[in-house]
């Protein structure tokens, strides 16, 4: 019988939060942010996200672990129409561009890579660069001037993540499925393996499918 794996490897560091400059390692999952239009907020959460057609790294989808440079787009949008997502990225083989490589500036997943990373410079924030959405959980909303809103795509996520079960504490959540603590305002994302249909994690350290023989 053949084995078929389906699922994915994840390393994560203490806090999954890169500092000023800190490289993302392979294979691990960080916290970063992206900003977006709030009429296009409901839509990330429910489909997930499309991959722009073209950018600075080129196509996929884009995000910083620089809050205020994720709170600045969408570009010539109100502040009050912006909705900052918190993800979850696991960001698989990455790729920094610097003056090295910047022939691979648009080309890199072409070339092996999951992620491009373009660090900070000049004054200029650091972004990165995702090929494959999947890559990316909505796991929080990190700002939302719009109260009603907010709640309405908390509550999105919330429901999209029915495995989290709240504590006594009202800060502390445990989830069902991969046992991990949840921060305040994040919610564990399920879902079916579309191999062998467990329900699974985006937390998860690990998961091995047995697809069907």
């Amino acid at each position: 019988m053949s084995l078929t794996f389906n699922g994915w490897e994840t390393l994560f560091d203490g806090k999954r939060r890169l500092k000023p400059g800190q490289a993302p390692k392979r294979g691990r999952g960080y916290t970063m942010f992206h900003g977006t239009h709030k009429s296009n907020a409901k839509a990330i959460i429910t489909s997930g996200f499309k991959p722009s057609a073209g950018g600075t790294l080129g196509p996929g989808v884009y995000c910083s672990r620089d809050l205020n440079k994720a709170t600045a787009y969408p570009a010539l949008c109100p502040q009050n129409d912006r909705v900052v997502f918190r993800l979850l990225v696991r960001v698989g083989k990455v790729k920094r561009i610097d003056g090295q490589s910047m022939n691979l500036i648009n080309t890199w997943h072409q070339n092996g890579y999951d992620t491009a990373w373009l660090p900070s410079s000049m004054g200029r924030p650091e972004e990165d660069c995702v090929w494959d959405p999947k890559r990316l959980t909505v796991v929080g909303i990190e700002h939302c001037t719009d109260t009603q809103v907010k709640n309405d795509l908390e509550n999105l996520i919330k429901q999209r993540g029915k495995g989290v079960s709240v504590s006594a504490t009202p800060s502390q959540a445990e989830c069902k499925i991969c046992g991990k603590s949840t921060q305040p305002q994040t919610t564990h994302v399920l879902q079916k393996c579309w191999g062998c249909g467990t329900l699974i994690c985006n937390f998860m350290d690990k998961h091995v499918c047995r697809g069907k023989s």
